[in-house]
């Protein structure tokens, strides 16, 4: 039986940057994003809409521009809407926008250049047809000691409402995070995306909040947006 989404993340002292697809107790197909940081650069960020649609992920100092902290979040390519946790999400609409499928689109990413924890990079392709698939693509570096990296890729079909998979790009301790599991069936019966939203953020560790969005991707780019900060 899956576990509901706030004690799946209970069990994440750190969950680092997270993508969430599920549907609501009300059957609204919803997607999440949030992000966590344990560091201060990794802390002062926020998530804020661009004049072309998109969500990024954007410093709230005066530093500058890191690949690795700031990027696109959540950007529609090819009809549909991609979140994920690095610059791959405008890669991989780029690749939807030129006529590729969402398999095609999430094939040949890798994980992020961050020794030793080597973070994955986690990207979702949601439809926006209601009830409609996503596809998620997983880019993760061996537990063993091979470099090479290893893409996994799964396509999710229509929810019941109270149903959704969860990613999240570590698990274990704050002090020596570890890759996430490939991936987590969660229980979401939250009345609605107001709902999914509080309890996501109640559920992430305070000390280490940074933001959170939810949005219905047939609705985007209207979202609901929870910063540290507020």
């Amino acid at each position: 039986m899956p576990t509901d989404l706030t004690e799946a993340l209970a069990a994440h002292p750190y969950p680092g940057r997270g993508v969430l697809r599920c549907r609501t107790a009300d059957g609204t197909d919803l997607a999440a994003y949030f992000l966590t940081g344990r560091s201060p650069a990794s802390r002062a960020r926020a998530l804020r809409a661009t004049p072309d649609g998109a969500l990024t992920v954007v410093p709230t100092d005066v530093r500058e521009h890191d690949d690795l902290r700031h990027y696109p979040a959540v950007r529609r390519g090819g009809g549909r809407v991609v979140y994920g946790n690095g610059e791959q999400v405008a890669t991989v609409a780029d690749r939807l926008d030129a006529g590729l499928s969402p398999l095609e689109a999430l094939d040949g990413l890798d994980y992020e250049p961050d020794p030793p924890i080597f973070t994955p990079r986690l990207t979702v392709v949601a439809d926006v047809r209601p009830g409609g698939p996503a596809w998620f693509g997983a880019a993760r570096r061996s537990a063993a000691a091979r470099t090479a990296t290893d893409r996994l890729f799964l396509r999710l079909d229509a929810l019941a409402p109270g149903e959704g998979v969860l990613l999240t790009t570590y698990r274990g301790a704050p002090s020596a995070p570890a890759t996430g599991a490939p991936y987590l069936e969660v229980s979401t019966p939250y009345p609605d995306a107001s709902a999914l939203l509080d309890r996501l953020w109640s559920a992430l560790p305070s000390e280490y909040r940074v933001a959170a969005a939810v949005f219905a991707p047939s609705a985007f780019p209207e979202v609901l947006l929870r910063h540290a900060t507020d």
